[in-house]
């Protein structure tokens, strides 16, 4: 067995070494300091979201069931709870989302978008529409949305390049 003396130094080595690694490699793999939190890079991997029985048209005529997205919003929330930007990275990837902007008209898009932030304010914000549409037309949430979208359109150009 190793004296205690050598003991020391290969722990106080690896603890340098551990450090080392935690503090460099984020900050050469990330675009952006916040997606090197898993709750905030890719935060639905983890959930089964079935894209194919997606409907928007039923959307479109008869609203959507705030349930339905629940893991957003509680994604979102914890986002928020960091960041206002770290919650609209979380809203920018949401699957279903992805799929709406990829797919639909820039208007219905827009409307669907609108329709979930208000839902989101009114859940976790006790807000009524008009006070969420303030909220999300105001400069704060404006500047961290287009940070968002910044941000992913460099993370999703490396994706592809790498």
């Amino acid at each position: 067995m190793a004296s205690p003396d050598k003991q020391q130094k290969r722990a106080q080595r690896a603890k340098a070494k551990s450090k080392q690694n935690r503090s460099s490699k984020p900050k050469a793999n990330v675009v952006h300091p916040l997606l090197a939190n898993p709750l905030i890079n890719e935060p639905f991997d983890d959930v089964e979201i079935d894209l194919s029985t997606f409907d928007f048209k039923d959307i479109e005529d008869n609203g959507f069931d705030p349930a339905h997205f629940d893991d957003l919003f509680q994604a979102m929330k914890v986002g928020e709870g960091i960041s206002l930007l770290a919650m609209c990275l979380v809203f920018l990837q949401y699957p279903v989302l992805e799929l709406v902007v990829a797919e639909e008209a820039q208007e219905p898009a827009t409307d669907f978008m609108m329709g979930l932030l208000i839902v989101y304010r009114a859940i976790f914000h006790d807000e009524d529409e008009d006070t969420a549409v303030a909220w999300i037309s105001g400069d704060s949430f404006q500047q961290a949305y287009n940070e968002a979208s910044m941000i992913l359109q460099k993370k999703n150009a490396r994706d592809i390049r790498a």
